[in-house]
């Protein structure tokens, strides 16, 4: 189905996510979250394979969730070359998807871009707009929370929510990045 635009987009989706896959782990398998991987790592050559499959994707004119998504992607790839994150631009496509495919990941993905491109409060904001008992056993939920609040100064609710994502934790090394984050 190499003429369907989702297929492209998610074609290139896969193909940026593989692209940093060498720098999603350090020493003895340490996770290393998005935010602080070497860019440098990262493969460049897939993420211009990724790029093409997107641009032939977008020539289609009919925008779609997995479209959405390796955009986002492909904003992040761009910190290969700049050495910067163009956050306005993640939130700008995170609204866009979230008003296709408004799910949990999404949700809790564009409030954590809202935290990086406005302020921690803001993406508190988005997060309390979630039902609390959509997130209660959503781990990456809790992480950003914790991440947010621990950036506001705010050491004791930032534990607690640090805590939830350590419980909900079902990769060892991400539950040790976690611990290490509360600390």
């Amino acid at each position: 189905m190499p003429e369907e635009a989702e297929v492209r987009g998610l074609l290139a989706l896969m193909l940026h996510c593989e692209a940093r896959r060498r720098a999603r782990r350090g020493a003895e398998g340490r996770y290393i979250p998005l935010l602080e991987q070497d860019s440098q790592q990262w493969s460049l050559p897939l993420i211009a394979e990724a790029e093409l499959h997107l641009a032939e994707a977008a020539s289609r004119g009919r925008t779609g969730r997995f479209q959405l998504e390796a955009a986002i992607q492909s904003v992040h790839a761009e910190r290969a070359r700049s050495g910067r994150t163009e956050w306005t631009a993640i939130v700008l496509f995170y609204e866009q998807l979230t008003r296709i495919s408004p799910t949990l990941g999404t949700r809790t993905g564009h409030a954590a871009a809202v935290g990086e491109a406005s302020a921690p409060e803001a993406g508190l904001a988005v997060l309390d707009r979630i039902d609390p008992e959509d997130v209660s056993a959503f781990q990456p939920y809790w992480a950003v929370r914790a991440h947010l609040l621990q950036r506001l100064g705010k050491a004791s609710e930032a534990a607690e929510a640090f805590d939830r994502a350590v419980g909900l934790a079902e990769d060892p090394a991400v539950r040790q990045f976690l611990l290490q984050r509360r600390g």
